[in-house]
């Protein structure tokens, strides 16, 4: 099962995460990085995680089967599918399909006292 972690880390840890595996050190687990809560829950709108959970493990589809998974108008989703585009959530295959290429989904953070 292929699982990505969805966390939120400074900047400067996840360039250090990218650095390392640049330089020929091993690779971790596919991570997709927020810089602040406030990031997170902006991106991944309850709309958006509906659509992510529709997509995951399903493969390659198009937007208006995507839209038919979530029942939500084609253009909606489709706006929601740029955003989750330009914040490198989902990916578009050769062909012009969209993709979120993962079988499970990992939260990971804490939020504590300030």
């Amino acid at each position: 099962m292929k699982t990505v972690t969805i966390d939120i880390r400074p900047l400067a840890d996840t360039m250090g995460d990218f650095a390392k595996a640049w330089k020929g050190g091993k690779a971790s687990a596919p991570h997709i990085s927020f810089e602040s809560p406030e990031l997170l829950f902006k991106m991944l709108s309850g709309k958006r995680w509906e659509l992510i959970n529709a997509m995951t493990g399903a493969g390659a589809m198009s937007i208006r089967e995507a839209a038919r998974r979530v029942e939500r108008d084609v253009k909606a989703v489709h706006g929601d599918v740029a955003a989750l585009l330009n914040a490198g959530l989902l990916s578009k295959t050769d062909d012009g399909m969209i993709v979120f290429p993962y079988d499970a989904i990992h939260v990971d953070f804490m939020l504590k006292a300030a």
